[in-house]
């Protein structure tokens, strides 16, 4: 379902356009079959096996590493320690650092003589086999000199006991924005101190583990001239980059390629030590060699995400108009900086505002180091984080005021008709409609009659009681301009790159630097052409992550592969359909003043009806033919363009939730939930649709179920899917979605960007939701994920009781997210 504020064209052949139409991917047929080539499908002649050992210790000095008995084990071709690899392997790349004062310890691929997390690789085995690797590696012998670790975030912000002593202190830096400094807003501190209502709140992120389906894989062959290397990453071309930088090779010598990737979620944006380790490796053996991770190793020892403590102050008038926010986060960047972990948390500044109209703003991020794996994106990549924040705010506003949370949000935010909106943190909203969203949220999802069973519900005493929460959001995508991100001292920039060749065949080739890892930008990028060039949808063919194919890109993350890849991709076919044009004259002998290009053909304008015109596939064999072109006229009509973007695009919606919770058990299941989002026009719902369903499961289950917990010492508790649980398709419900539509005025699709929305929403909805059904027992927070056993603890406390028993307390199967109450029925989510 979609209702639409403005048409998407005009135009009378909207009924035969490509763009708009509910399209089944191109991709999904060998993707769901596993007739494609995956990393771990490549097979090499010679091809030799790495296994990688890691540190038990999140913190130790290595004293001594003994691999003579591994060196003996059969099928071993080497092993190499830190040692071994530390004039060759540098230091893993940090692209954004975020102050020219931050701090940040080396970051080895193979620790040389200290770990610093539990799961960092002290030594790689080489074998001919993946089993003969694992056994050898369970024979290499390190001795360690334990040190004391530091593993919580708060005392690691004290420097009460230091991750990399070296450094002096835990953090790597400290990130301020002012509104009154610079010149966007008023002073916060005389806000706050004018404030008629003041709402102070600490609110903790906890850390998650991106689960995308195909664990990490490298491939290394060193046998030519160029070393290939493919990995299942989200951006071949910064790998390719930051491999040539840090193990000093010349650029031209590396070719790497994402073949099809299964998943990432920010994951696989990442320079890892495998890709470092097995081109080393590789270039050691002078074979080609392969490391593919384990489940385990990838909730160890990938990178994670989230993590901080957020400090907030509110400031408000009596009449529910806020007046200035403060923010204060706590940010753990884990043992090392990855490529962008440092700016993470910098990204969530500029949405702590969302779609408020606050006079006065200051944010500060403090960068802390501890003895965990270290943190980079993830889904939102601190977007959700601000969001979810931001949000909690908004209902404690309203419950101070003893108003309704949607009637406080609406006198505080953009309304449709300012729009261009400059916020207090100096972006500007190029569009938007907040109240339009809002309205078909309510309506889709019954929100007045919802009230007022809540109320009958609590007027009666029920064991189940009904909680409604709701998160309004607009997000950053599109990452982004370069000299915006070079303002905040990202390492590279934000346009990107296409290519369209037009086959001698009337077929025709996109090539693209955005590389999918699950998005359907074969098939999206099909539709935008056919439009464009009046092609066949099955005529179209798109290839991307190949550095060699595409030699120019910046990938995949930050819902930039429609806003600015497909921006690309329109330029890219217009010089197409630009440099046809003059032989079109030639063949019509007419003026290219007087011709028009539409579904595909050039015709002469005023011709009348009956003029065949030129198609524009017959103009390409004519191209490749070269036997008549006009004078000057290059035979070819491929085309290349950069697009970079002059703004950031802003999706927003409005999302709605309603928890019923047994008060007895704790136990939370998921009545409804409604979204409604405006992500500008839509090239393919049914893409849409699914990434908003792909994102709403992964924002809830960061409200009731993931957490990557560890103990005092370091070690990671949840490392398998029995402890660190993940929703399977039991655990969900229907999700009723539908869309409003206000075109982005910075990009020709009028297109918003959609990866991450549903991320950014869904976790505030769903806490909020919790909340608002404990309320009446005196809960006030209750820290994510919302599990039963921590819901059930939040009302005996709430209700001022003491813990009860061990023997009188229910049960918590805490094993798996789904728990079914006695008063409902089917999957609770």
């Amino acid at each position: 379902m979609t209702i639409t504020e403005e048409p998407q064209t005009d135009s009378p052949e909207q009924g035969n356009r490509e763009v708009g139409k509910d399209r089944r991917r191109k991709e999904d047929q060998r993707l769901i079959t596993g007739r494609t080539k995956w990393t771990d499908n490549i097979q090499l002649p010679g091809m030799l096996h790495l296994s990688m050992v890691r540190s038990p210790f999140a913190h130790a000095t290595i004293t001594a590493i003994d691999t003579s008995e591994a060196k003996a084990a059969p099928g071993v071709m080497a092993v190499l320690t830190g040692e071994d690899l530390k004039d060759q392997q540098g230091s893993l790349p940090n692209a954004w650092p975020v102050t020219p004062e931050q701090k940040a310890p080396p970051h080895p691929a193979v620790a040389v003589d200290r770990v610093s997390f539990s799961g960092e690789i002290v030594a790689v085995v080489i074998a001919r086999t993946p089993a003969a690797a694992r056994d050898a590696a369970e024979l290499v012998d390190v001795d360690y000199d334990e040190l004391e670790a530091v593993t919580d975030l708060k005392k690691a912000a004290a420097d009460e006991v230091l991750a990399h002593p070296e450094l002096g202190t835990n953090e790597s830096a400290l990130w301020v924005f002012d509104s009154a400094e610079a010149g966007t807003g008023t002073d916060v501190e005389s806000a706050i101190a004018d404030a008629e209502v003041l709402i102070e709140r600490e609110f903790r992120q906890q850390r998650l583990i991106p689960s995308f389906m195909e664990p990490r894989s490298v491939v290394v062959d060193p046998t030519g001239e160029q070393v290939v290397l493919w990995s299942a990453t989200q951006v071949p071309h910064i790998l390719r980059l930051m491999l040539a930088l840090t193990l000093g090779i010349p650029e031209s010598k590396v070719r790497v390629i994402a073949p099809d990737v299964g998943g990432g979620f920010g994951g696989k944006l990442q320079v890892t030590p495998e890709e470092i380790i097995t081109f080393l490796a590789a270039r050691h053996t002078g074979k080609p060699c392969k490391w593919n991770e384990t489940r385990s190793e990838s909730l160890l020892a990938a990178h994670h995400g989230r993590d901080q403590w957020q400090k907030l102050t509110l400031a408000a008038k009596k009449d529910g108009t806020v007046t200035g926010l403060k923010v204060h986060l706590t940010a753990n960047m884990g043992a090392y900086l990855g490529l962008v972990t440092s700016g993470v948390p910098v990204l969530g500044a500029f949405m702590f505002n969302a779609i408020y109209k606050f006079p006065s703003y200051r944010f500060e991020c403090q960068n802390v180091f501890t003895n965990l794996t270290w943190t980079d994106a993830y889904r939102g990549a601190g977007r959700p984080e601000a969001t979810f924040a931001i949000e909690r705010m908004m209902d404690e506003l309203a419950v101070e005021l003893g108003r309704d949370p949607l009637e406080v949000r609406e006198q505080n935010w953009i309304k449709h008709e300012e729009f261009p909106f400059t916020t207090v943190a100096g972006l500007e909203y190029d569009s938007g409609n907040y109240e339009a969203a809002t309205e078909r949220a309510k309506e889709l999802f019954g929100y007045a009659e919802l009230r007022a069973e809540q109320a009958a519900r609590r007027e009666r005493g029920d064991r189940v009681q009904l909680g409604i929460g709701v998160s309004t959001f607009t997000e950053m995508c599109g990452l982004a301009p370069s000299r915006v991100l070079g303002s905040l001292s990202y390492g590279a920039g934000g346009w990107e790159n296409a290519s369209v060749r037009m086959l001698p065949s009337g077929k025709v080739e996109v090539i693209t630097g955005s590389s999918a890892h699950g998005q359907g930008h074969e098939t999206a990028w099909s539709q935008i052409v056919a439009d464009e060039l009046g092609v066949p949808f099955e005529d179209i063919e798109v290839l991307h992550g190949d550095t060699q194919i595409s030699p120019r890109g910046l990938d995949t993350y930050g819902s930039r592969s429609l806003v600015v890849g497909g921006q690309a991709v329109i330029k890219a076919a217009r010089k197409v359909v630009d440099k046809a044009k003059p032989l079109a004259a030639h063949v019509l002998e007419a003026n290219e003043d007087d011709l028009e290009f539409t579904a595909g053909r050039f015709t002469v304008k005023g011709a009348g009806e009956g003029q065949e015109g030129v198609a524009l596939t017959d103009l390409a064999l004519r191209v490749f033919a070269a036997h008549d072109l006009p004078d000057g006229m290059e035979p070819s009509l491929d085309a290349d363009a950069t697009y970079d973007p002059v703004n950031f695009s802003y999706p927003h919606g409005t999302h709605l939730c309603a928890m019923e919770i047994d008060t007895e058990t704790g136990a939370s299941t998921m009545r409804s939930y409604v979204c409604v989002d405006d992500v500008g026009n839509v090239v393919n719902p049914l893409i849409v649709d699914g990434q908003i369903h792909g994102g709403l499961v992964q924002g809830i289950a960061q409200a009731l179920w993931e957490e990557a917990v560890y103990d005092d010492q370091g070690t990671l508790i949840t490392g398998s899917f029995v402890d660190y649980t993940l929703p399977t398709t039991a655990d969900t419900i229907n999700f009723v979605t539908d869309r409003t539509v206000t075109p982005s005025t910075t990009n020709d699709l009028g297109a918003k960007g959609v990866g991450e929305a549903g991320t950014i929403a869904s976790t505030p909805a769903v806490v909020n939701a919790v909340l608002d059904a404990l309320r009446q027992f005196g809960v006030k927070d209750i820290l994510m994920p919302c599990t039963p056993e921590r819901v059930w603890n939040a009302i005996q406390d709430g209700r001022g009781n003491q813990p009860t028993t061990e023997a009188a307390a229910p049960h918590f199967e805490e094993s798996s997210p789904n728990q079914d109450t006695p008063e409902t029925e089917g999957g609770a989510l």
